[in-house]
Protein backbone atom coordinates (compact mmCIF):
# COMPACT_ATOMS: atom_id res chain seq x y z
CA UNK A 1 0.00 0.00 0.00
CA UNK A 2 0.90 3.20 -0.93
CA UNK A 3 0.77 5.76 1.32
CA UNK A 4 -1.66 8.47 1.13
CA UNK A 5 -1.68 12.54 0.48
CA UNK A 6 -3.56 12.03 3.77
CA UNK A 7 -0.62 10.03 5.29
CA UNK A 8 2.44 12.46 4.21
CA UNK A 9 0.18 15.22 5.56
CA UNK A 10 0.15 13.62 8.96
CA UNK A 11 4.03 12.33 9.08
CA UNK A 12 4.83 16.00 8.23
CA UNK A 13 2.71 16.97 10.91
CA UNK A 14 3.91 14.62 13.47
CA UNK A 15 7.63 15.94 12.80
CA UNK A 16 6.53 19.62 12.80
CA UNK A 17 4.78 19.14 16.40
CA UNK A 18 7.16 17.03 18.12
CA UNK A 19 9.89 19.76 17.07
CA UNK A 20 8.10 22.87 17.91
CA UNK A 21 7.42 20.96 21.04
CA UNK A 22 10.80 19.98 22.14
CA UNK A 23 12.38 23.18 20.48
CA UNK A 24 9.89 25.81 23.16
CA UNK A 25 10.15 23.41 26.14
CA UNK A 26 13.99 22.41 26.37
CA UNK A 27 14.61 26.10 28.23
CA UNK A 28 11.92 25.62 30.76
CA UNK A 29 12.94 21.90 31.14
CA UNK A 30 16.53 23.66 31.93
CA UNK A 31 15.18 26.11 34.70
CA UNK A 32 13.36 23.03 35.72
CA UNK A 33 16.45 20.67 36.22
CA UNK A 34 18.85 23.65 37.50
CA UNK A 35 15.99 24.25 40.14
CA UNK A 36 15.90 20.19 41.64
CA UNK A 37 19.76 20.00 41.28
CA UNK A 38 19.87 17.90 38.25
CA UNK A 39 23.26 18.56 37.31
CA UNK A 40 26.23 17.00 35.96
CA UNK A 41 29.16 18.08 37.98
CA UNK A 42 32.55 16.54 36.36
CA UNK A 43 33.65 14.86 39.00
CA UNK A 44 35.94 12.29 37.51
CA UNK A 45 37.50 11.36 34.04
CA UNK A 46 35.36 9.96 32.25
CA UNK A 47 33.31 13.53 31.33
CA UNK A 48 34.68 16.02 28.86
CA UNK A 49 32.88 19.35 30.20
CA UNK A 50 34.63 21.09 32.54
CA UNK A 51 31.67 22.86 34.90
CA UNK A 52 28.38 21.82 35.88
CA UNK A 53 26.25 21.51 33.08
CA UNK A 54 21.95 21.04 33.73
CA UNK A 55 20.80 17.35 32.33
CA UNK A 56 17.15 16.10 32.29
CA UNK A 57 16.84 17.89 28.94
CA UNK A 58 15.55 14.53 27.33
CA UNK A 59 12.25 15.29 29.40
CA UNK A 60 11.52 18.25 26.35
CA UNK A 61 12.41 14.93 23.90
CA UNK A 62 9.64 13.03 25.67
CA UNK A 63 7.04 15.27 25.51
CA UNK A 64 7.49 16.30 22.09
CA UNK A 65 7.47 12.47 20.83
CA UNK A 66 4.32 12.07 23.04
CA UNK A 67 1.86 14.83 22.12
CA UNK A 68 2.56 13.95 18.84
CA UNK A 69 2.13 10.42 19.16
CA UNK A 70 -1.55 11.29 21.03
CA UNK A 71 -2.62 14.02 18.30
CA UNK A 72 -1.34 12.17 15.01
CA UNK A 73 -1.39 8.07 15.93
CA UNK A 74 -4.41 5.76 16.09
CA UNK A 75 -4.03 4.32 19.19
CA UNK A 76 -3.93 0.15 19.83
CA UNK A 77 -2.50 -2.22 21.84
CA UNK A 78 0.98 -2.03 20.27
CA UNK A 79 1.21 2.36 20.58
CA UNK A 80 -0.32 1.97 24.22
CA UNK A 81 2.52 -0.30 25.45
CA UNK A 82 5.02 1.88 23.48
CA UNK A 83 3.47 4.80 24.93
CA UNK A 84 3.10 3.11 28.53
CA UNK A 85 6.90 1.64 28.46
CA UNK A 86 8.30 5.16 27.84
CA UNK A 87 6.30 7.03 30.31
CA UNK A 88 8.38 4.62 32.92
CA UNK A 89 11.64 4.69 31.04
CA UNK A 90 11.11 8.75 31.77
CA UNK A 91 10.04 8.64 35.05
CA UNK A 92 13.31 6.31 36.15
CA UNK A 93 15.54 8.32 33.79
CA UNK A 94 14.47 11.52 35.75
CA UNK A 95 14.73 10.03 39.24
CA UNK A 96 18.29 8.56 38.06
CA UNK A 97 19.67 12.27 36.64
CA UNK A 98 18.39 13.69 40.08
CA UNK A 99 19.51 10.85 42.91
CA UNK A 100 21.79 8.40 40.75
CA UNK A 101 20.47 5.17 40.87
CA UNK A 102 22.27 1.98 41.40
CA UNK A 103 22.30 -0.20 38.19
CA UNK A 104 20.49 -2.62 39.04
CA UNK A 105 17.90 -0.53 39.98
CA UNK A 106 18.02 0.98 36.80
CA UNK A 107 18.02 -2.76 35.27
CA UNK A 108 14.84 -3.14 37.31
CA UNK A 109 12.77 -0.75 35.45
CA UNK A 110 14.26 -1.35 32.13
CA UNK A 111 12.74 -4.88 32.56
CA UNK A 112 9.49 -3.42 33.71
CA UNK A 113 9.21 -1.41 30.89
CA UNK A 114 9.89 -3.93 28.70
CA UNK A 115 7.58 -6.25 30.04
CA UNK A 116 4.35 -3.82 30.51
CA UNK A 117 5.16 -3.45 26.11
CA UNK A 118 5.41 -7.13 25.59
CA UNK A 119 2.56 -7.49 27.72
CA UNK A 120 0.12 -4.91 25.30
CA UNK A 121 1.76 -7.35 22.12
CA UNK A 122 5.11 -5.25 21.43
CA UNK A 123 6.74 -8.96 20.53
CA UNK A 124 8.17 -10.05 17.16
CA UNK A 125 7.77 -13.62 16.84
CA UNK A 126 10.31 -14.02 13.37
CA UNK A 127 13.26 -12.63 12.44
CA UNK A 128 15.02 -12.86 8.88
CA UNK A 129 16.76 -15.74 7.88
CA UNK A 130 20.73 -14.75 8.20
CA UNK A 131 21.28 -16.99 5.23
CA UNK A 132 20.41 -14.63 2.86
CA UNK A 133 20.74 -17.56 -0.67
CA UNK A 134 18.17 -19.97 1.19
CA UNK A 135 15.01 -20.58 -0.12
CA UNK A 136 13.45 -19.68 3.40
CA UNK A 137 13.40 -15.95 3.92
CA UNK A 138 12.22 -15.38 7.52
CA UNK A 139 12.34 -18.04 10.86
CA UNK A 140 9.85 -18.81 13.48
CA UNK A 141 11.61 -18.16 16.89
CA UNK A 142 8.06 -19.52 18.89
CA UNK A 143 9.00 -19.65 22.85
CA UNK A 144 11.92 -17.32 22.54
CA UNK A 145 9.94 -14.39 21.17
CA UNK A 146 9.38 -13.08 24.56
CA UNK A 147 13.12 -13.70 26.18
CA UNK A 148 14.89 -12.32 22.87
CA UNK A 149 12.49 -9.04 22.35
CA UNK A 150 13.16 -8.64 26.29
CA UNK A 151 16.29 -8.57 25.38
CA UNK A 152 16.40 -6.59 22.35
CA UNK A 153 14.12 -3.76 23.79
CA UNK A 154 16.49 -3.83 27.44
CA UNK A 155 19.80 -3.55 25.09
CA UNK A 156 18.94 -0.94 22.67
CA UNK A 157 17.42 1.14 26.06
CA UNK A 158 21.36 0.44 27.06
CA UNK A 159 23.31 1.03 24.27
CA UNK A 160 21.81 4.19 23.37
CA UNK A 161 22.54 5.72 27.41
CA UNK A 162 25.93 4.48 27.39
CA UNK A 163 27.00 6.71 23.82
CA UNK A 164 25.38 9.50 25.78
CA UNK A 165 29.24 10.89 26.45
CA UNK A 166 30.12 14.22 24.37
CA UNK A 167 27.85 17.18 23.13
CA UNK A 168 25.27 15.93 20.99
CA UNK A 169 26.45 12.49 20.31
CA UNK A 170 23.69 10.44 21.56
CA UNK A 171 20.38 12.31 20.27
CA UNK A 172 22.25 12.85 16.88
CA UNK A 173 22.88 9.52 16.58
CA UNK A 174 19.28 8.80 17.55
CA UNK A 175 17.76 11.26 14.74
CA UNK A 176 19.30 9.13 12.12
CA UNK A 177 18.92 5.89 12.99
CA UNK A 178 15.06 7.18 13.58
CA UNK A 179 15.20 8.72 9.82
CA UNK A 180 17.13 5.51 8.32
CA UNK A 181 14.14 3.83 10.27
CA UNK A 182 11.65 5.63 8.47
CA UNK A 183 12.84 6.19 5.26
CA UNK A 184 12.38 1.78 5.17
CA UNK A 185 9.05 2.31 6.44
CA UNK A 186 8.08 4.35 4.07
CA UNK A 187 9.58 1.46 1.69
CA UNK A 188 7.37 -0.70 2.92
CA UNK A 189 4.49 1.57 3.46
CA UNK A 190 3.79 1.52 7.16
CA UNK A 191 2.02 4.99 7.63
CA UNK A 192 1.59 4.25 11.41
CA UNK A 193 5.32 3.28 12.32
CA UNK A 194 6.26 6.59 9.66
CA UNK A 195 4.22 8.21 11.52
CA UNK A 196 6.12 7.77 15.07
CA UNK A 197 9.62 7.94 13.52
CA UNK A 198 8.89 11.02 12.18
CA UNK A 199 7.84 12.62 15.40
CA UNK A 200 11.03 10.65 17.30
CA UNK A 201 13.45 12.35 14.39
CA UNK A 202 10.95 15.66 14.89
CA UNK A 203 11.94 15.79 18.51
CA UNK A 204 15.34 14.88 18.15
CA UNK A 205 15.80 17.76 16.10
CA UNK A 206 14.04 20.01 18.27
CA UNK A 207 16.59 19.61 21.27
CA UNK A 208 19.79 19.30 19.30
CA UNK A 209 20.32 22.71 19.04
CA UNK A 210 20.52 22.94 22.59
CA UNK A 211 22.42 19.41 22.61
CA UNK A 212 25.29 20.88 20.63
CA UNK A 213 28.55 21.53 21.34
CA UNK A 214 29.06 23.64 23.59
CA UNK A 215 25.96 22.47 25.30
CA UNK A 216 23.52 24.39 27.14
CA UNK A 217 21.97 20.85 28.63
CA UNK A 218 22.49 17.15 28.58
CA UNK A 219 19.61 15.05 27.79
CA UNK A 220 20.33 13.11 30.83
CA UNK A 221 19.00 8.80 31.30
CA UNK A 222 15.66 10.56 30.82
CA UNK A 223 16.73 11.34 27.62
CA UNK A 224 19.06 8.66 25.98
CA UNK A 225 17.21 5.87 27.80
CA UNK A 226 13.59 7.08 26.65
CA UNK A 227 15.19 7.33 23.47
CA UNK A 228 16.82 4.09 23.06
CA UNK A 229 13.26 2.78 24.28
CA UNK A 230 11.43 3.96 21.25
CA UNK A 231 13.62 3.02 19.00
CA UNK A 232 13.89 -0.42 20.43
CA UNK A 233 10.04 -0.72 20.48
CA UNK A 234 8.76 1.00 16.87
CA UNK A 235 11.37 -1.20 15.30
CA UNK A 236 9.54 -4.00 16.72
CA UNK A 237 6.44 -2.60 15.58
CA UNK A 238 7.45 -2.31 12.06
CA UNK A 239 10.47 -3.57 10.65
CA UNK A 240 10.69 -6.50 12.36
CA UNK A 241 7.13 -7.73 10.87
CA UNK A 242 8.04 -7.44 7.61
CA UNK A 243 8.97 -10.73 6.22
CA UNK A 244 10.21 -9.91 2.50
CA UNK A 245 13.45 -7.61 3.29
CA UNK A 246 16.23 -8.42 6.20
CA UNK A 247 13.95 -7.42 9.03
CA UNK A 248 16.43 -8.26 11.58
CA UNK A 249 19.51 -6.42 10.11
CA UNK A 250 17.80 -3.70 8.85
CA UNK A 251 17.06 -2.24 12.58
CA UNK A 252 20.31 -3.63 13.50
CA UNK A 253 22.43 -1.43 11.18
CA UNK A 254 20.16 1.35 11.87
CA UNK A 255 21.60 0.79 15.70
CA UNK A 256 24.96 -0.13 14.56
CA UNK A 257 27.09 2.27 16.19
CA UNK A 258 24.97 2.55 20.19
CA UNK A 259 24.97 -1.66 19.79
CA UNK A 260 28.31 -2.06 18.60
CA UNK A 261 29.98 0.29 21.83
CA UNK A 262 27.49 -1.56 24.01
CA UNK A 263 28.45 -4.96 23.16
CA UNK A 264 32.25 -4.32 23.32
CA UNK A 265 31.79 -2.35 26.62
CA UNK A 266 30.28 -5.43 28.15
CA UNK A 267 32.88 -8.09 26.74
CA UNK A 268 35.51 -5.01 27.74
CA UNK A 269 34.21 -5.06 31.64
CA UNK A 270 33.44 -8.53 32.31
CA UNK A 271 36.61 -9.70 30.35
CA UNK A 272 38.48 -7.36 33.25
CA UNK A 273 36.57 -8.62 36.06
CA UNK A 274 34.35 -5.85 36.31
CA UNK A 275 30.34 -5.16 36.10
CA UNK A 276 29.70 -5.06 32.74
CA UNK A 277 27.40 -1.66 33.93
CA UNK A 278 30.93 -0.36 35.38
CA UNK A 279 31.74 3.01 33.90
CA UNK A 280 35.21 3.59 32.09
CA UNK A 281 36.63 5.37 29.11
CA UNK A 282 36.62 2.64 26.83
CA UNK A 283 33.68 3.42 24.61
CA UNK A 284 34.14 4.80 21.24
CA UNK A 285 34.01 8.99 21.64
CA UNK A 286 36.54 8.42 24.80
CA UNK A 287 38.94 6.98 22.21
CA UNK A 288 38.45 8.90 19.51
CA UNK A 289 39.47 11.85 21.68
CA UNK A 290 42.50 9.92 22.83
CA UNK A 291 43.16 9.88 19.08
CA UNK A 292 43.25 13.83 19.55
CA UNK A 293 39.70 14.75 17.69
CA UNK A 294 37.93 16.90 19.05
CA UNK A 295 34.40 16.80 20.37
CA UNK A 296 33.14 18.03 17.40
CA UNK A 297 35.78 16.16 15.56
CA UNK A 298 34.46 12.64 17.19
CA UNK A 299 30.48 13.89 16.89
CA UNK A 300 31.41 14.40 13.24
CA UNK A 301 32.84 10.65 12.40
CA UNK A 302 30.15 9.08 14.52
CA UNK A 303 27.61 10.81 12.77
CA UNK A 304 29.19 9.81 9.53
CA UNK A 305 29.31 5.93 10.27
CA UNK A 306 26.16 5.84 11.51
CA UNK A 307 24.83 7.62 8.52
CA UNK A 308 26.74 5.23 6.63
CA UNK A 309 25.12 2.17 8.50
CA UNK A 310 21.73 3.69 7.84
CA UNK A 311 22.27 4.10 4.17
CA UNK A 312 23.31 0.11 4.24
CA UNK A 313 20.15 -0.37 5.50
CA UNK A 314 17.72 1.43 3.74
CA UNK A 315 19.90 -0.58 0.57
CA UNK A 316 18.91 -3.69 2.01
CA UNK A 317 15.41 -3.09 1.29
CA UNK A 318 16.16 -3.47 -2.42
CA UNK A 319 15.84 -7.25 -3.83
CA UNK A 320 18.28 -9.62 -5.08
CA UNK A 321 20.90 -11.32 -2.21
CA UNK A 322 23.81 -9.87 -3.99
CA UNK A 323 23.07 -6.67 -3.05
CA UNK A 324 22.72 -7.45 0.20
CA UNK A 325 26.07 -9.34 0.33
CA UNK A 326 27.55 -6.40 -0.76
CA UNK A 327 25.69 -4.36 1.99
CA UNK A 328 26.46 -6.55 4.68
CA UNK A 329 30.29 -6.68 3.52
CA UNK A 330 30.34 -3.05 3.55
CA UNK A 331 29.04 -3.04 6.74
CA UNK A 332 31.91 -5.05 8.64
CA UNK A 333 34.80 -3.40 6.18
CA UNK A 334 33.32 -0.20 8.14
CA UNK A 335 33.23 -1.93 11.55
CA UNK A 336 36.84 -3.47 11.07
CA UNK A 337 37.97 -0.11 9.78
CA UNK A 338 36.92 1.91 12.29
CA UNK A 339 37.86 0.12 15.34
CA UNK A 340 41.44 -1.43 13.86
CA UNK A 341 41.70 3.04 13.89
CA UNK A 342 40.91 3.18 16.98
CA UNK A 343 42.44 0.68 18.67
CA UNK A 344 45.29 1.15 16.74
CA UNK A 345 45.61 4.43 17.89
CA UNK A 346 44.77 4.04 21.69
CA UNK A 347 46.79 1.40 22.55
CA UNK A 348 46.38 2.42 26.41
CA UNK A 349 42.73 2.69 26.28
CA UNK A 350 42.73 -1.42 26.00
CA UNK A 351 42.44 -1.59 29.57
CA UNK A 352 40.02 0.61 30.86
CA UNK A 353 40.93 2.58 34.05
CA UNK A 354 38.45 1.96 37.06
CA UNK A 355 36.23 5.39 38.13
CA UNK A 356 37.24 4.68 41.61
CA UNK A 357 40.53 5.41 41.10
CA UNK A 358 39.98 8.74 39.20
CA UNK A 359 37.81 10.23 42.09
CA UNK A 360 40.35 9.12 44.76
CA UNK A 361 42.80 10.81 42.67
CA UNK A 362 40.90 14.00 42.35
CA UNK A 363 39.99 13.80 46.01
CA UNK A 364 43.78 13.72 47.12
CA UNK A 365 44.32 16.56 43.99
CA UNK A 366 41.70 18.56 45.94
CA UNK A 367 43.22 17.58 49.73
CA UNK A 368 46.43 18.51 48.77
CA UNK A 369 45.41 22.12 47.30
CA UNK A 370 43.31 22.58 50.84
CA UNK A 371 46.48 21.70 52.58
CA UNK A 372 48.97 24.01 50.38
CA UNK A 373 46.76 26.55 50.80
CA UNK A 374 45.90 25.78 54.73
CA UNK A 375 50.05 26.21 55.33
CA UNK A 376 50.56 29.06 53.13
CA UNK A 377 47.51 30.98 55.14
CA UNK A 378 49.63 30.08 58.23
CA UNK A 379 52.73 31.61 57.13
CA UNK A 380 51.01 34.72 56.31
Amino acid sequence: MIPTFDDWVRIGLAAAVAFIVAYVTTPPVKRFAEHVGAIDVPKDGRRVHDHPIPRMGGLAIFMGFVLSVLLFVNMSMPVLGLLLGAVIIAVLGAVDDIVSLKPLVKLAGQILAAVVAIRCGLVFDTISNPNLFSQTTFIQVGWLSVPLTLLWIVGCTNAVNLIDGLDGLAVGVSAISSLTMLVVSLYVADPLVSILLAALVGACLGFMPFNLNPAQIFMGDVGSQTLGFILSGVSIMGLFKFHAIITFIVPVLALAVPLTDTTFAFVRRIAHGQSPFHADRGHLHHRLLAAGMSQKQAVAVIYGVSALFGLLAVLLTGDGPHIRVICLVLALAVSFTVWLFVFRHNPKLHVPRPVEDEEAEQLAREREAAEAGAREKNRE
